[in-house]
């Protein structure tokens, strides 16, 4: 019997099914593309978002989604947020009464304006529910660094059943029960590193990105406050760590998508030319919704939306933020 299905065949999914199948775990893993199940099974390799990486001749994959949900006690996933509730739903048929759902997904849905756990909790409301988020490059977890990360739930024993199912000597996972806090933390800080791509991008320094880094930290706890987060949680690791890697690494698509529209390539231009999802853009969309239904104030992420949505250039938006109203430093 399969011990855990991983939905997502990207390059985080990937890894993760890795990590789990050197544990020596049953691992199953799913993937939209066809080419790439079948490059997995026979060549033992992602050649779309892993190429030359040697995966376990273990790990198996496939296209066909209720084959590999069937059974599975645990199900890690880790697709596009805009396409989850579309997954889960496809799965809901066929997964097991007593099935723990990981959702690695950092996101929010925007017709909605749900975190991953929202969905899940309408597709499949029977089923305990772990986020696992943190700082966490994908290509960095494959080499073997030391890496920390989050599994949150209201169910403290799916909570820690996660922690030790995940935990390896080389990647660390801490518990939480604050579900909200650790997956908007996720959310959110690709928005501002959107933000930190393009400060770099312009050629700017370290004083911009210190301070493009603290306000946005404040706004992400302000939204959590007001979606009732623990504030204390934006100063862990699903939160300002982060965001730090996020805003300062060179992995990270939601950066690299903001240095690239400081250098005048359109959006659309960006995703003509890069493979994997850009979460941030979405989320900037949905979180600027969300900030005005709850009265919550958010302007970097506003002026990123702005940029993304409306035509604003990021030198316009850098002089909107820093003309606004002066006022005290308020961090929650």
């Amino acid at each position: 019997m399969t011990d855990v299905a991983v939905l997502g065949a990207g390059s985080w999914g990937t890894v993760l099914a890795n990590l789990l199948t050197n544990k020596g775990l049953d691992v199953h893993l799913w993937a939209h593309e066809p080419e790439v199940a079948v490059a997995i099974n026979a060549a033992h390799e992602n050649p779309v978002y892993l190429p030359g990486v040697n995966l376990p001749v273990a790990l198996r994959a496939s296209h066909d989604l209720a084959s590999v949900v069937h059974g599975a006690p645990v199900i890690c996933s880790v697709v596009p947020s805009h396409v989850c509730r579309t997954v889960l739903t496809r799965i809901a048929p066929h997964v097991g009464n007593d099935a723990r759902l990981v959702c690695a997904t950092k996101g929010i849905e925007t017709g909605s304006l749900q975190l991953m756990g929202g969905v899940a909790a309408e597709v499949l409301p029977q089923h305990a529910f772990v986020a696992l988020s943190g700082p966490s490059f994908a290509e960095e977890v494959l080499a073997g660094q030391p890496t920390a990360v989050v599994a949150a739930s209201c169910d403290a024993a799916a909570a820690k059943a996660v922690q030790q199912l995940f935990s390896t000597p080389t990647f660390r996972v801490y518990t939480s029960d604050d579900v909200t806090g650790v997956m908007l933390g996720g959310s959110l800080k690709n928005t501002v590193a959107i933000a930190a791509g393009m400060l770099d991008g312009l050629g700017m320094g370290g004083n911009p990105r210190a301070a493009l880094i603290t306000r946005g930290l404040a706004e992400m706890a302000r939204l959590g406050q007001a979606l009732g987060a623990q504030t204390a949680t934006f100063a862990g690791l699903a939160g300002m760590g982060d965001l730090i890697l996020t805003c300062t690494g060179s992995l990270s698509r939601n950066r690299q998508l903001g240095v690239a529209l400081a250098g005048g390539m359109t959006l659309s231009e960006f995703h003509a030319t890069h493979r994997g999802v850009v979460e941030g853009v979405n989320t900037a969309l949905a979180a600027s919704t969300l900030a005005a239904r709850h009265g919550v104030d958010m302007p970097i992420t506003g002026q990123v939306a702005a940029i993304l949505f409306e035509g604003a250039t990021p030198r316009d938006a850098i002089r909107t933020l820093m003309e606004r109203t002066l006022k005290s430093e308020r961090w929650g």
